[in-house]
């Protein structure tokens, strides 16, 4: 049963790490269900100090995902326009590889912005604040999933 479970921590912490770029998939709590996973065996016990604590460390990050975006578009003086434009940008960057996400985002939020009725000058700097809210972000997702990762192989070789 602990293979098992070994197997399917890995692959939610895989998971994770791609749900830390993909916008369809939860990407830190996706990983926290691996790392309990891991607890569940009889060869892993973390402390419930450092479930509890990265419980917390997810919960935040889950939350800050939602808002981070949207403060640096509206930093940057973009409108609801320029965030819409970006998240539907992201969604539609998916479908070309890597870099499509975050040209996506970017182009999203300045064709937001055109749409509302702002110059191009204005639409190119709320681009550049959905691009930063982006990147922090995701940024932040993957250092989390990053440790997840850790975690599961260090017990794995453990």
């Amino acid at each position: 049963m602990d293979i098992f479970l070994f197997v399917v921590a890995g692959l939610l912490i895989v998971v994770s790490v791609l749900g830390s770029v993909l916008p369809a998939l939860p990407g830190p709590p996706v990983g926290y269900v691996g790392l309990l996973l891991l607890q569940c065996t009889e060869k892993v016990d973390f402390s419930t100090a450092f479930l509890l604590v990265w419980l917390a460390v997810v919960i935040v990050v889950t939350v800050a995902d939602n808002f981070i975006p949207a403060w640096a578009t509206s930093r940057f003086g973009g409108s609801k326009w320029a965030a819409w434009g970006s998240m539907i940008g992201l969604v539609a960057g998916m479908f070309f590889a890597g870099i499509g996400i975050i040209v996506g985002t970017l182009l999203g939020a300045v064709v937001g912005e055109l749409l509302s009725g702002k110059p191009l000058a204005h639409s190119l700097k709320a681009g550049f604040g959905a691009f930063v809210g982006f990147m922090l972000s995701t940024g932040l997702k993957l250092m989390v999933c990053g440790f997840f990762v850790y975690y599961y192989v260090r017990e794995l070789i453990a």
